[in-house]
């Protein structure tokens, strides 16, 4: 997935975007974002960055953590869960260190404490409502999976134009009309509004999301969203994530006709926002 901070310009949102790639994306300047803490916190944790790569995978982080959780687990090594998220133990054991986790040798982490700890960083100390706009299959299909709210992201909101649609409850949750954004996502507090519109209609939802006091989108319209300073955009484009996956089978291909092995393509390719398979 690509961020997209804030940025009126579409052309110096892609700029900045290509400036994050270089030798190790960890450490681009670019990439940091601000720690989230409660209030009360010590204020050097609250200004503490953490690089936005670090930011993706401690969400798997905590994905795996509460699996662990429910079947039990009490305690995991820096191997274990750095096995179970597809990376080295060195990086993990840095990207906990950013939220000043660091384990105790021989036992490993706290299992409860290390989600409790992830959940402070990444906001999810408290809900996120979500506004679904347009209900059509893949918008039909996010308004009906359980597993948002489960997480924290409760489905609020849904919105469409189509007449038959008006009023029709999808997920337990009643249709409004495209008009009715700003005033219904303001009524309910939205705080995260999904784009799932055809190409043409995504700027002109967007612009009445921001009016109801959405501060972060989910886009999947394939195209660039102008939006002010304050709001974050993460655009999803699941061609382009074929596209790449394409290109690492063709690589391995290649390869595999020269005689050659290699375990990982392009060195550290998930950082620059591959999306993986939840």
């Amino acid at each position: 997935m690509v961020a997209q901070r804030g940025r009126r310009n579409g052309a110096a949102a892609h700029k900045r975007t290509g400036s994050r790639r270089g030798p190790d994306a960890d450490n681009a300047p670019t990439a940091e974002l601000p720690a989230v803490t409660e209030n009360g916190a010590d204020p050097e944790a609250r200004v503490k960055a953490i690089p936005e790569a670090a930011v993706a995978r401690m969400a798997v982080y905590l994905r795996i953590l509460s699996a662990m959780a429910e079947q039990g687990g009490t305690t995991v090594s820096s191997e274990e869960l750095s096995a179970a998220a597809g990376v080295n133990s060195a990086k993990l054991r840095k990207d906990l260190s950013y939220i000043g986790s660091y384990g105790t040798r021989g036992v490993g982490y706290e299992v409860q404490v290390l989600i409790g700890q992830i959940e402070r960083t990444l906001g999810l100390t408290r809900q996120h409502r979500v506004a679904v706009v347009g209900i059509g299959n893949l918008g039909h299909a996010l308004a009906n999976y359980g597993g948002f709210p489960g997480r924290g992201f409760p489905v609020e909101a849904l919105f469409d134009i189509d007449p038959d649609l008006i009023g029709v409850p999808v997920g337990g949750v009643p249709v409004s009309h495209l008009d009715d954004i700003p005033v219904v996502c303001a009524e309910r507090q939205i705080s995260i509004g999904v784009i799932a519109t055809p190409p043409a209609a995504a700027q002109t939802v967007c612009d009445r999301l921001v009016a109801g006091g959405v501060q972060c989108i989910l886009n999947f319209a394939p195209v660039v969203l102008q939006v002010p300073e304050h709001v974050e955009v993460r655009k999803v484009d699941l061609a382009v994530e074929l596209q790449i996956l394409s290109f690492h089978v063709a690589r391995r291909a290649d390869n595999k006709v020269n005689g050659q092995v290699v375990e990982d393509p392009i060195p550290g390719a998930a950082d620059e926002g591959v999306v993986m398979p939840s």
